[in-house]
């Protein structure tokens, strides 16, 4: 007998990200371990995030294709784990460039697939209550937590085997859970894989506001490469310890779930999408300020919350902007361009990260808060709330 829809979802994706929350906060240092310099974890780090821009658009329209997002999502998640693994024996830089750009390829559309498959389930089942994404995408992020944390009570300051076995059996798990999604949803999936059209790309590119949702998420979800590139690498040189490394990550999570079930639709509700995105560009020139400053434990606990307002409380204020600009007939097309334009920002940010860090240390936290002042009058003049919604199919 198959399990509930809702609960075979919460076992994918908390299998999937814990295995994310194993490996992002602790994956630089792994490779700083392996002799690499700061410029080449750049390099490394920013190569894998264009390699998943290529990989996760191509590979998600191949699934449509073939209409067996189960079978391909599986396939990746395994073919992740066995990367994952071969980081044992590597220890140049060109093996493990290899090694992650073969693991971003494979990873990169595992999360767009798992979403596919869970809003396709969801729509129609929103108005009755008995299954909803916040509740999905909100435990994963509660196992990003717990991976963290865990992994965290493993490792030493000279042996980070257990990031890898971690990672890698986690990625397992997740492969074999999406043998418990209902068949349901490969089959909604289907039926509307034959309407997707690179032309469409075009027409959603063609809304004004659109664009500016995308220009505003790239700039403060991009103010996020310093911190994830480097901020484990600085905290560990002044002797931060591993356990206190993971709850301050850990800690940046769970205020992205409370944002995601509790405090993020409260806000959304009150101020709107508008609000809500300026918030988060304030909240970010503020995290991002203190950050370049100061290396204290107790300040940067201080501040790490913060990532509930730059992270989650952003996506829900584009998600509830996209939901009413965009016709339903594109918005997968729309969430595709979404991605990639943060991930574009992203990848160019972390690889110029490399190169900051190295001449300037700390400071080079300073030009991700300006990424997110210049969000800010973005936000208040472009995303003002409206009430049309756009029914029209391109």
């Amino acid at each position: 007998m198959r399990i509930p829809g809702p609960i075979a979802y919460i076992l994918l994706y908390g299998a999937l990200y814990a295995a994310f929350g194993v490996a992002s906060p602790f994956w630089p240092k792994l490779f700083e371990t392996k002799t690499l310099v700061p410029q080449q974890i750049g390099l490394l780090l920013a190569a894998a995030m264009l390699t998943r821009l290529v990989s996760g658009p191509l590979v998600a329209i191949l699934a449509d294709f073939l209409g067996s997002l189960r079978l391909v999502l599986a396939t990746c998640a395994a073919s992740a784990a066995a990367a994952a693994v071969a980081l044992i024996w590597a220890d140049t830089f060109p093996s493990l460039l290899l090694i992650a750009l073969v693991q971003a390829a494979v990873l990169a559309p595992t999360t767009s697939i798992a979403d596919a498959l869970a809003v396709n389930v969801s729509k129609p089942r929103i108005a009755e209550r008995t299954f909803e994404y916040g509740w999905i995408r909100g435990s994963a992020s509660a196992a990003f937590i717990l991976g963290t944390l865990s992994v965290g009570q493993l490792i030493s300051p000279t042996d980070f085997s257990s990031v890898i076995w971690m990672n890698a059996g986690l990625l397992i798990a997740a492969a074999g859970a999406t043998a418990l999604i209902p068949d349901e949803a490969s089959r909604t999936a289907r039926q509307h894989a034959l309407s997707f059209g690179m032309f469409r790309v075009g027409a959603v590119l063609a809304i004004p506001r659109f664009r500016l949702v995308i220009c505003i998420s790239a700039l403060i979800y991009g103010s996020h490469a310093m911190h994830d590139a480097f901020a484990v690498i600085r905290w560990t040189d002044v002797g931060m310890s591993p356990s206190a490394i993971s709850f301050l990550w850990a800690e940046a999570v769970i205020a992205e779930v409370l944002v995601f079930w509790l405090l993020g639709p409260a806000f959304l509700g009150r101020f709107g999408a508008r609000g809500a995105a300026v918030l988060a560009a304030l909240a970010g020139v503020v995290r991002w300020s203190i950050a370049g400053v100061t290396t204290s434990l107790l300040v940067l606990a201080l501040i790490q919350p913060l990532h509930g307002l730059t992270f989650a409380l952003l996506h829900l204020a584009c998600m509830r902007i996209m939901g009413n600009l965009i016709p339903r007939n594109v918005a997968a097309s729309a969430q595709a361009l979404y991605v990639f334009g943060s991930g574009l920002v992203t990848a160019t940010l972390t690889f110029l990260s490399g190169a900051l860090y190295a001449s300037y240390a700390g400071a080079a936290f300073f030009p991700m808060a300006a990424l997110c002042a210049l969000a800010l009058p973005l936000a208040w003049v472009g995303l003002a709330e409206t009430n049309e919604r756009s029914t029209a199919a391109l």
